[in-house]
């Protein structure tokens, strides 16, 4: 079953498993893989809501994974498929 979503268009967006280390970067959504997605539900739960300022602090040394991702004070570590449904908009460096 797939569920219909309204995605407003907040300019250029990426998925947080693809941004640079250290660039700053808000979040506009986590995209539910499932109709019912778990994941996606306890990261929206740890944080990982629209408007909060995110970044990806470090790479594991075996294919990336996992990532360190910071969100205020907080570090994580997500594999990237986790990270993969969370959906930025890097920060505007003159703003």
């Amino acid at each position: 079953m797939y569920i219909m979503r309204i995605i407003i268009d907040h300019g250029f967006c990426m998925r947080l498993c693809d941004l640079t280390p250290f660039t700053p970067a808000v979040i506009e959504y986590v995209e539910d893989v499932l109709e019912l997605d778990p994941i996606a539900k306890r990261l929206r739960e740890l944080g990982f809501v629209h408007g909060e300022a995110v970044s990806l602090v470090a790479r594991g040394p075996v294919g990336a994974d996992p990532l360190m991702i910071q969100i205020g004070f907080t570090r994580f570590a997500l594999r990237r498929a986790e990270a993969h449904r969370v959906h930025v908009n890097p920060a505007n460096p003159a703003s």
